[in-house]
């Protein structure tokens, strides 16, 4: 009774859970569904832009459950966690059975079992029982692992076995999913994703990251030394953008490179990928006020942020903001000032200026027409910054994988068996072959072996 109850214990239920395989589909079905979620719903947004999208309470609760930032969230995390223990369970629970299988006490064969295989190739020699043994079992030692003969009344039987680790092929594909799985979270947990927006002769030591997560401060600092811009001359789109950046520290120079979309400049882990650009003003601007009645024109010195009083007292104007790309009615203006416009009378609003349209404002068929026309813009480098310590763990989980599909799909464990049998005053030759899985690729071995066989006892004539 004690055993009994031992062996239905909690820690054999445990045992028994982790290692089913109806776990390993729910868990694998739940990555596969919430990485669909993380599909459709893009991933590392600002917060407020899920706000306006979603509504307040939908927000709330997709909010909670790290919907927004599902890769980093807990319970993603937990499911990897749990894919990771059931492997490991379902392969030490497997592992006792193979290992017997692969490293076998006595290894034993069958003649009766060859004989009834499907798998045989059958022809005749003129040398002898004994002649053919001498020169077929030297040559079949060296061709498979385990090899042993047996005579029989009017002959011989040769035994060879090769293959039987391939059974542990399958053991590699679960080491690779733990390892990329490992490698993934050591990413999570330890790596970081950010952007930073560098002018050009400016530098920084500070990353944002997404969806308003703390900043990472960097033991170095990012110097854009330089950015060019070059543009297609029949389209006026961007043909190439290259800053040449520095990294510092402590006033030395670490490493100076050129970077490009597709040439990143890596150090100690740290990835600084050129993945935008855009214009940014000068703090001090000049705004233009053009009269509509008369056609006079006003310019005021102004400061981002500061209000600036409309010429004959007419209000205050205040430049809040600066978009290098913005949405109106469905096209994208770019380089637009967002003002906020506060009449002496009547109530204060929010205008757009575009700083390369200076006729724009007239839209709005106020007393003035307002334009920033003479900004003084200068470029900054968009860069991407990362640091992944688990992509050396995912390659070699890649590499492991590719390794052990080849292994279990394309390698098997085989056994042969050549009869040679003396009858009606000839010599038959059988070739047969077995295989665990029953392998179609058996039938090619046997081929194979009867072609080289025969080749052999043709030279030896």
């Amino acid at each position: 009774m004690t055993k009994s109850s031992n062996s239905n214990g909690p820690a054999r239920q445990l045992w028994q859970f982790f290692a089913s395989v109806k776990l390993s589909v729910v868990i694998l079905l739940s990555l596969a569904v919430t990485s669909i979620i993380g599909t459709v719903i893009p991933q590392n947004e600002n917060l407020m832009l899920y706000q306006r999208k979603f509504g307040d309470v939908l927000f709330t609760l997709f909010n909670a459950l790290g919907i927004f930032d599902m890769y980093h969230s807990w319970w993603f995390r937990l499911l990897l966690f749990l894919l990771t223990v059931n492997i490991i369970v379902c392969s030490i629970n497997r592992l006792n059975a193979t290992w017997k299988v692969i490293f076998p006490k006595k290894p034993s064969f069958s003649a009766a079992r060859f004989r009834q295989s499907k798998y045989r190739k059958t022809w005749t020699a003129e040398q002898s029982p004994d002649q053919l043994k001498a020169l077929y079992a030297p040559w079949l030692a060296r061709q498979y692992a385990r090899f042993t003969e047996q005579s029989t009344e009017n002959g011989f039987l040769l035994f060879g076995e090769k293959g039987r680790w391939t059974r542990l092929g399958v053991y590699a594909v679960h080491a690779s999913i733990l390892f990329m799985v490992a490698g993934g979270l050591m990413g999570s947990i330890f790596g970081f994703d950010g952007y930073v927006n560098i002018p050009e002769g400016e530098s920084t030591d500070t990353v944002l990251l997404q969806n308003q997560k703390p900043e990472i401060q960097l033991d170095f600092k990012i110097v854009c030394k330089e950015f060019e811009l070059s543009f297609y001359e029949d389209s006026g789109m961007p043909k190439k953008y290259r800053s040449r950046l520095a990294l510092v520290k402590d006033g030395q120079t670490l490493v100076e490179q050129d970077i490009l979309v597709n040439a990143p400049l890596r150090y100690k882990g740290i990835n600084i990928f050129q993945s935008s650009y855009g214009k940014m003003p000068a703090t001090n601007l000049v705004v233009t006020f053009t009269e509509t009645a008369s056609g006079l024109i006003y310019e005021k010195k102004a400061v981002m942020g500061a209000p600036v009083e409309m010429p004959g007292n007419a209000g205050t104007l205040t430049v809040e903001d600066f978009r290098p790309n913005f949405p109106f009615r469905g096209i994208s203006l770019s380089n637009v000032f967002l003002c906020r416009l506060a009449p002496r009378d009547g109530e204060p609003g929010h205008i757009i200026i575009p700083a390369d349209f200076p006729r724009f404002d007239a839209m709005r068929q106020g007393d003035f027409v307002i334009s920033i026309a003479n900004a003084d813009f200068k470029y900054y480098t968009g860069l991407q910054v990362t640091r992944d310590p688990g992509v050396p763990i995912v390659y070699a989980g890649f590499i492991l994988m590719i390794i052990g599909c080849y292994i279990t799909f394309f390698m098997f464990h085989q056994k042969i068996c050549v009869e040679i049998i003396a009858e009606s005053g000839q010599t038959t030759v059988t070739a047969a072959g077995i295989s665990a899985k029953k392998r179609p690729g058996m039938n090619a071995v046997v081929r194979r072996l009867a072609a080289r066989l025969q080749k052999r006892a043709q030279h030896q004539q």
